[in-house]
């Protein structure tokens, strides 16, 4: 018996790929199932099940097309209802993989699917869960996002979570391997751990709900704290229970080089939005007016998926050139499969076309400490407001990333200020909106409050002063 875990960092997604005596099972897979494939192939084994913890919200699974090359049966626990061909197991049903088992323990909460597999070995010890959404390391699965779904208010899901965890899962013995479905950065939970592999009997000592003296505080606990879910979390719930695109077609139609006349002609025609994943260094030097940039070396899905939403959008990329198919897949995985083209030759050849081109006014620290007035300049700061609360530039302005929406109408085109994050990745994904938008005149930080406080600029903390956005 052989348990691997494919951890995807971008996602903080775990997939399984668990083997014994010939056969293969993949739990939660990513949308492109190649990989899987290719690894079965080289250590000889037949993939036989795909397992589902449940319908994925942050990543579309690649369940549909690893089934469709394989002929393996998905599997979800009870209450799934998928609009395509699987087995639907009962609680406690077992399949047989080899020489060991794996066992449907049905933990509804997260969702009324969620469910747990247990792995038993060739002498029927349990020795793996493979909790999905369930039980996190350090965290558990959120209860808000299948609400609407279920009929079913969030402290109603906690209750139901309770009881999944500590009558299901808590009897289990404390040498038990668990494999989470997400690590530290997901937004399936709020305070995960930044390992991904733990046994049960740590998580019992030291995951804050799994101390809870009862259900009632428990549920106050796991719910206390919920920021919104992002936007497309339920595009993707839908994907993944009623089908999709395979990969295969969403990479060759995104593959599509385009010169920049073609380029230009099909923004115009189709509306797409031109998405430009170059690092925030090369892009503020110049790209194409009006295009928003989310560097694909940070956490590129998460941000597109929160601030373009909607999965249906047609989106055209300009990356360096060789990054268009890892921006094509990681699109993929979180649903985006309406990526019409790239741009050849990359950036280069707009420019060298003699289109406009647009510039962010990108300055360092120390700049930006020899130009601040406190009380006259104005600092915005991107940042979360867990972060900001922490520590910022005296007299700043909250104004968090995720919610931009909310809050670019205050900044007009003719009033000075200051944009900046804790790194430079999410003040240049601003600065690329604000500009889409007709607001120009701002600096952006390079290397955000990292640098700024190794500048010895003034900052405050939240108790301090507060200047957040409501």
């Amino acid at each position: 018996m052989k348990i691997e875990q494919i951890y995807t960092g971008c996602l903080a997604q775990g997939a399984y790929y668990i083997t014994s005596n010939g056969e293969a099972a993949i739990i939660d897979p990513l949308r492109e199932v190649q990989p899987y494939l290719d690894r079965a192939q080289k250590d000889g084994v037949q993939i036989k099940y795909v397992f589902e913890t449940h319908f994925h919200a942050d990543f579309v699974s690649g369940h549909l097309d690893l089934s469709k090359k394989t002929g393996a049966p998905i599997i979800y626990g009870p209450n799934a209802q998928p609009e395509f061909d699987a087995i639907i197991a009962r609680d406690n049903q077992v399949f047989q993989l080899g020489n060991v088992t794996i066992q449907v323990l049905h933990t509804p909460g997260h969702t009324m699917e969620s469910s747990c597999y247990l792995l038993k070995d060739e002498q029927g010890k349990d020795v793996a869960l493979f909790s999905g959404d369930t039980l996190f390391l350090g965290d558990v699965g959120r209860p808000d996002l299948a609400q609407k779904a279920a009929s079913m208010t969030q402290e109603q899901l906690a209750g139901m979570l309770y009881d999944s965890l500590y009558q299901k899962i808590l009897p289990l013995s404390d040498d038990i391997t668990v494999y989470p479905a997400h690590g530290a950065g997901s937004a399936c939970g709020k305070n995960m751990m930044k390992e991904t592999v733990d046994t049960l009997g740590n998580q019992k000592k030291m995951n804050y709900a799994l101390n809870q003296p009862n259900k009632e505080s428990f549920i106050k606990e796991v719910t206390d704290g919920l920021l919104p879910p992002p936007g497309y979390f339920g595009l993707n719930v839908m994907m993944n229970k009623k089908g999709y695109s395979s990969f295969d077609e969403v990479l060759e139609r995104g593959l599509k080089a385009l010169r920049p006349d073609e380029f230009e002609a099909a923004a115009e025609a189709t509306g797409a939005v031109v998405l430009d994943v170059r690092a925030a260094g090369e892009f503020c030097k110049g790209f194409i007016p009006k295009s928003i940039n989310i560097g694909l070396k940070g956490d590129f899905a998460p941000w597109v998926g929160a601030l373009i939403v909607d999965v249906q959008q047609p989106i055209l990329l300009v990356t360096q050139e060789g990054d268009e198919q890892e921006a094509v897949t990681r699109l993929a995985r979180v649903g985006f499969d309406h990526v019409i083209g790239y741009l050849q030759g990359g950036f280069q050849s707009w420019k060298n076309s003699g289109k406009d081109i647009d510039q962010v006014e990108r300055i360092t620290a120390h700049q930006f400490k020899d130009e601040l007035k406190i009380g006259e300049s104005k600092v915005v700061d991107v940042r979360k407001e867990s972060e900001y609360a922490a520590e910022h530039v005296e007299e700043a302005y909250s104004r968090p990333l995720s919610d931009i929406n909310s809050w670019f109408a205050e900044y007009t085109s003719d009033e000075p200020f200051y944009l900046h994050c804790q790194g430079g990745y999410r003040s240049m994904i601003a600065a690329s909106i604000l500009k889409s938008r007709g607001i120009h005149q701002f600096k952006e930080v390079e290397g955000g409050f990292k640098s700024i406080a190794e500048a010895g600029i003034p900052k405050t903390n939240f108790m301090c002063q507060s200047k957040v956005i409501k």
